[in-house]
C-alpha cells in the first residue's frame, strides 16, 4: 500500500468526504487530489489540492482513484481514468444504465487495471455470517426471501436539503431501484442469479422529487438444478418514518433474520417458539468503507481481494432495468437468466 503515491477523489458530497477520511488514514504520505467542478481555490481537508476536469485529473496520473460523483457521471469519468492505468474503486451503483459499461470493462482488460464496486454492504461481518449461514443450510433449503428497506428521504442526510440531493433528482441518478441498491447486489450475493422479476415502482408521497420514492420488487433465483431457487419479495421506499433494513429467508427447518441495523442475525428453529441470536456485530458504520478500501488496495497489490466487480455492477444494472420494463407494463414478468 504505501507504495501508491497519487490518488484521486471524484466528486466531495458526503460520501466523498467520507472516502477521503479513510483514504489519508490509510495512505498518510499519498499526494490526494480532489476533482471537483467549484470552489477549487480552497484545499479539502485531508487532501493536496484540488483539479477542476477530467482533463487535469488524468494529468495528474492517479493510480488509484474513487468514483463518488452523482452515477450520471460514473462510466465517462471511469473509462478516462481506466484509460490511463488507474485502479477504480466506483461508488454504487455501477452507473445509471446499462449504455457503455461494455466500453470500462474494455479498458479495464486492456489497461489490466483493477476496477472495484463500493457495495461496502458486503463486509459488514453480520450479512456475511447471514450469507454464511444460509449456504451452510442452517435451516435448509430456502423457500423464499421477505427483505425490506426504508428511510425517510428529508431526514437521511442530516444538514442538507434533501430537493438538491442526488436521491430526489432524475437527472443525477436518483429514486430508490439506484440508491437503494445494495439489496439488490446483496441478495445475488447470497441466493444466486435472479431467474425472473416484476416491479411496480411508486411516488406515494407529496415529497419534493421527480423520481419514485417507493419500489415494489418479486425476484425468482436460479437454484443448483436451474429452477428451483426461493423467491424473493423486496420492498424499497423513501417514506418510511422508523428507518428499517431487514432480510428474513424462510427455510425449510426455520427462519434466518438479519437485521442491518442491529447488526444482530436470528434464528427461529424447527419447533421453536422464540428468535435466538445467534451473532451481534459490533462494527461501527465506518468500518465497512475501511475494509471495502482494505480489500481495494490489496487486490492492487496482488493479494487476496473481496472483488465486486464491474460485471456484479453490470448485473446490477441489468435488474434494475428489467424492474423499469416491468412497472412499464403493468407489472408483468421479465425474464432475466434461463438456467445458466
Amino acid at each position: 500500500m504505501n507504495s501508491i503515491k497519487r490518488v484521486l477523489v471524484v466528486g466531495l458530497g458526503s460520501i466523498g468526504k467520507r472516502h477521503l477520511r479513510i483514504i489519508r488514514e490509510l495512505l498518510p504520505d499519498s499526494d490526494i487530489r480532489v476533482l471537483r467542478h467549484s470552489r477549487c481555490s480552497d484545499v479539502p481537508e485531508h487532501s493536496n489540492g484540488c483539479v477542476k476536469n477530467i482533463q487535469a485529473a488524468c494529468d495528474f496520473l492517479p493510480e488509484v482513484a474513487v468514483i463518488a460523483s452523482p452515477s450520471t457521471q460514473h462510466i465517462e469519468t471511469a473509462t478516462r481514468l481506466a484509460g490511463i492505468g488507474c485502479h477504480l474503486l466506483i461508488e454504487k451503483p455501477l452507473s445509471d444504465g446499462t449504455d457503455r459499461i461494455d466500453g470500462l470493462i474494455s479498458e479495464r482488460d486492456r489497461m489490466n487495471v483493477l476496477v472495484q464496486v463500493a457495495y461496502n454492504l458486503r463486509f459488514q461481518s453480520s450479512l456475511r455470517y447471514f450469507r454464511q449461514q444460509i449456504q451452510s443450510n442452517k435451516v435448509g433449503a430456502i423457500f423464499s426471501v421477505r427483505c425490506e428497506i426504508g428511510q425517510y428521504l428529508p431526514t437521511w442526510r442530516p444538514g442538507t436539503d434533501y430537493r438538491k440531493g442526488v436521491s430526489a433528482n432524475r437527472s443525477l441518478g436518483g429514486g430508490v431501484l439506484l440508491e437503494l441498491s445494495h439489496e439488490l447486489d446483496y441478495l445475488r450475493w447470497i441466493f444466486g442469479e435472479v431467474k425472473t422479476v416484476s416491479a411496480t415502482l411508486k411516488k406515494h408521497s407529496k415529497l419534493e422529487i421527480d423520481v419514485e420514492d417507493s419500489a415494489y420488487l418479486t425476484m425468482s433465483f436460479l437454484g443448483n438444478g436451474g429452477d428451483n431457487g426461493p423467491t424473493a419479495s423486496l420492498s424499497l421506499d423513501f417514506i418510511r418514518h422508523d428507518t428499517t433494513r431487514i432480510c428474513t429467508a424462510i427455510g425449510e427447518t426455520g427462519t434466518l433474520r438479519w437485521n442491518a441495523l442491529t447488526g444482530v442475525v436470528e434464528l427461529w428453529a424447527e419447533n421453536s417458539y422464540e428468535w435466538k441470536v445467534l451473532f451481534t456485530d459490533q462494527n461501527q458504520p465506518n468500518d465497512t468503507y475501511r475494509l471495502e478500501w482494505v480489500s481495494f488496495l490489496e487486490g492492487i497489490c496482488g493479494q487476496k481481494n473481496t472483488h465486486i466487480s464491474v460485471e456484479d455492477g453490470l448485473e446490477v444494472m441489468r435488474l434494475i432495468e428489467a424492474a423499469r420494463v416491468s412497472d412499464k407494463n403493468n407489472g408483468s414478468i421479465v425474464m432475466l437468466a434461463e438456467g445458466k
